[in-house]
């Protein structure tokens, strides 16, 4: 994939496109002090639970995902943002196809 053009309007939800069962990421930026990656999930996709050091925002671009966070579930659509606090264990699982824009700050 070509990298990311700078000093460019990015419409985000056309720099990823869907692939039935599967998630598919494209870098926009990264640096020694973190990155913004995309994500397009098929429905049913996830991401098991894990952690991260560093605090992560998502932002939902398109459709529909749940977000657990400690266990806690949010459902989370287009427009949608949460903040995932570094060292908590989080999962995510597409409720349809959906887009994300994660923004990850070390």
């Amino acid at each position: 994939m070509s990298a990311t053009p700078k000093s460019e309007i990015l419409n985000l939800v056309s720099l990823v496109d869907y692939q039935p069962g599967a998630i598919v990421s494209r870098q926009i930026l990264k640096s020694d002090n973190g990155n913004i990656t995309l994500f397009a999930f098929g429905e049913g996709q996830e991401l098991s639970e894990h952690t991260a050091p560093f605090d992560a925002l998502v932002h939902v671009l398109e459709g529909k995902t749940e977000v657990k966070i400690s266990s806690k579930p949010f459902l989370l659509q287009a427009g949608d943002a949460i903040l995932m606090p570094a060292n908590d264990p989080h999962a995510l699982k597409a409720v349809s196809n959906f887009k994300m824009l994660l923004t990850m700050i070390k």
